[in-house]
């Protein structure tokens, strides 16, 4: 496995991140505008995910 796979994040560090509240997270989160899974109750967020998400918003701002 590489290294990208190992990195996941926690919804908590995800709102650090992107500075954004809990619920606008798992709006994000439902509406698969950031590719993650659940396990249980869990989100796993991968951190490429994260950077797609970013990269991909600021690509729209630029337009």
């Amino acid at each position: 496995m590489n290294n990208e796979t190992k990195e996941l994040i926690t919804i908590e560090e995800l709102c650090n991140t992107l500075s954004i509240g809990r619920n606008t997270a798992y709006r994000l989160l439902n509406e698969n505008k950031i590719k993650a899974f659940r396990i249980g109750k869990v989100w796993k967020i991968p951190k490429m995910a994260v950077d797609e998400f970013i990269l991909a918003q600021s690509q729209l701002k630029e337009n």
